[in-house]
């Protein structure tokens, strides 16, 4: 496994002032004009030059750019919304962010003809820098290319800290800027209140929506302290809450997708899935949405909507970097229901020749789906069949898919009449979220709807304690003084629930306490920003993570003069010490 980037050591709180932007070198810039009409991009690099550009690169498809921006680091993008055939600007964005080929700073300017609802909303969830009509002036371009060249400025330290993923220096960057740059306050507010929600501090977060709207009643701040109504589990107040953020703006089409996580959260599935058929109407384009619509209806049993969202995934998904499998297995199982076994196995072998390199367990979904398919359809004997392919499948490896395919596949296994599998995979289940009441409560469904309750209870528990005195142990270890020991019982520790987050981010603490303790160490500490990009991937926005993030780099030598960074001894600020913690 390849070790993560790292951030180097604690930035200073430097700041970038107006005097210092205002002197822009257009001529020293690299540039990238994308649109599938020559005369179009001749247009658009002669405004270029006349600002004083040298060095312009065209490209008349999405293709096409995808492969320039893979090769050369642009300071301003031009793109054509629409570039007939392939990728749309859209989808070249999105792709360029997903894979990091563009850098925080890069000026990324969508140009179009079009002035729909539907392409302007479908561009503004991307938000580009700006968004331009088509015909463009030298005086219009100039103008954007100034004002948001003069904002990335402003916002170029904080977007590094926070490509770092390191939220805490993030957010005291924001502050100093505020201090720099009254202009831009509300968007560093913003920012800043973003970055307490995603390093897992929504009280924080909370006051700087409120400091927000004690100026102005803007709606995005409302929707942020929805969403922080929502983590609390304050559910029908976040629901209020993103029903008067629509009602002010019915175009706000984040609110419409958080309003649908709240109904869903309290159980009313059929408004959730009523608000996110009215937000896919709104803006269509988007293939998340799509595909969290088609998922909601499948599990409601309206198959006519399921397979028309499914289907319309699949249709803008084509180039778009956002395209899974889970709309062609979904698909599948609506054919399954409509008793069209012929299309589903179709889509099925679609679904592992296009993401067969990508998704290494799509061989494993196809499985369960097509077991799931002929189960539904009333095609016992092959459903039997699949689930026996299944479980030699699963004992050809020791790795397990993720939660809710081990769900799935759970689900599916008990059904065809086999037990022990699903029983394993589920203990498994048990082990990497020991503390997850939720998901331990959708486990025992599982087992009462396969009329095993008293033992998947009495497995529940005993697969909490196996969990339990694990993390124990090695935090056991650690308070009593045993670094060495309690760092390589965690090792093994994570072999056996790779998963656990409590144990990950225990395991990375006890790293940082030896780091402290016993020097830096370059593999130890490589190996806790592994652990920890993990954690953070299994479940973003966690107080520790960003905690410990700040601690290490606070820990990382002095690097080269040429960075400008300091050693841990830096002007970072104070991190918050979290002890790792055991379950009694």
């Amino acid at each position: 496994m390849s070790t993560p980037a790292q951030p180097a050591a604690s930035t200073p709180l430097l700041s970038v002032t107006p005097a210092a932007a205002d002197q822009i070198d257009w001529a020293g810039k690299n540039y990238l004009v994308v649109d599938d009409f020559v005369g179009v991009r001749q247009l658009l690099r002669e405004s270029l030059r006349s600002l004083g550009a040298r060095n312009i690169d065209q490209a008349s498809s999405g293709g096409e750019a995808m492969g320039l921006l893979a090769r050369v680091r642009y300071d301003v993008v031009l793109c054509d919304y629409n570039l007939g055939d392939g990728k749309n600007g859209q989808q070249v964005l999105e792709e360029a962010r997903v894979r990091q080929l563009i850098n925080p700073s890069t000026v990324w300017l969508m140009v179009s003809a079009e002035k729909s609802v539907e392409s302007v909303m479908g561009a503004a969830e991307h938000q580009p820098d700006a968004y331009l009509i088509k015909p463009i002036t030298e005086g219009v371009l100039l103008t954007r290319l100034n004002r948001v060249w003069h904002k990335k400025q402003v916002f170029r330290l904080i977007d590094q800290a926070y490509a770092e993923k390191d939220y805490l220096r993030a957010a005291k960057l924001c502050e100093v800027q505020i201090e720099q740059s009254r202009v831009h306050e509300l968007d560093l507010l913003r920012m800043k209140a973003r970055l307490m929600e995603r390093s897992g501090q929504p009280t924080r977060a909370r006051e700087v929506y409120e400091r927000v709207l004690e100026q102005r009643e803007y709606q995005w701040a409302r929707a942020g302290l929805a969403k922080i109504r929502m983590a609390n589990g304050e559910f029908e107040q976040a629901r209020q809450a993103f029903q008067g953020v629509i009602a002010e703006n019915r175009y706000y089409i984040d609110a419409y997708d958080q309003l649908a996580v709240s109904y869903q959260h309290m159980g009313k599935l059929d408004e959730a899935c009523a608000i996110l058929e009215r937000a896919a109407k709104l803006s269509p384009n988007s293939v998340p949405r799509q595909r969290n619509l088609g998922n909601l209806a499948l599990k409601l049993g309206n198959m006519q909507m399921a397979e028309k969202a499914f289907r319309k995934c699949i249709a803008i998904g084509e180039y778009s970097i956002m395209k899974t499998p889970d709309a062609y297995l979904g698909l599948a199982r609506v054919c399954g229901q409509k008793n069209d076994t012929k299309e589903a196995l179709q889509l099925l072998l679609l679904a592992q020749r296009e993401f067969g390199h990508e998704h290494p367990d799509i061989g494993l979904r196809a499985k369960i789906t097509e077991g799931l398919v002929y189960h539904d359809s009333g095609d016992f004997r092959r459903a039997r069949k699949a689930g026996d392919d299944l479980e030699a499948m699963l004992k050809a490896t020791p790795a397990r898919p993720d939660i809710p395919t081990c769900l799935e596949l759970a689900t599916l296994l008990f059904a065809v009449g086999v037990k022990e599998a699903p029983v394993e995979l589920l203990c498994y289940v048990i082990r990497n979220n020991h503390d997850n009441p939720l998901l331990l409560d959708e486990v025992q469904k599982i087992f009462d709807k396969a009329r095993l309750g008293d033992e998947g209870m009495a497995l529940i528990r005993a697969s909490k304690k196996e969990a339990a005195d694990l993390m124990n142990q090695g935090v056991l270890l650690w308070k009593t003084g045993k670094l060495g020991e309690a760092v390589e019982w965690m090792r093994n520790a994570r072999k056996l629930v790779p998963n656990n987050q409590r144990i990950l981010f225990n395991a990375a603490q006890i790293m940082v306490s030896c780091l402290q303790q016993q020097g830096f160490d370059a593999v130890l500490a490589d190996e806790a920003y592994e652990i920890l990009h993990h954690v953070d991937h299994l479940l973003p926005g966690q107080q520790r993570f960003a905690q410990l993030m700040e601690q290490l780099a606070q820990l990382q030598p002095a690097a080269e003069d040429t960075t400008g960074r300091v050693d841990g001894s830096g002007t970072a600020g104070e991190s918050a010490r979290t002890e790792a913690s055991s379950t009694r």
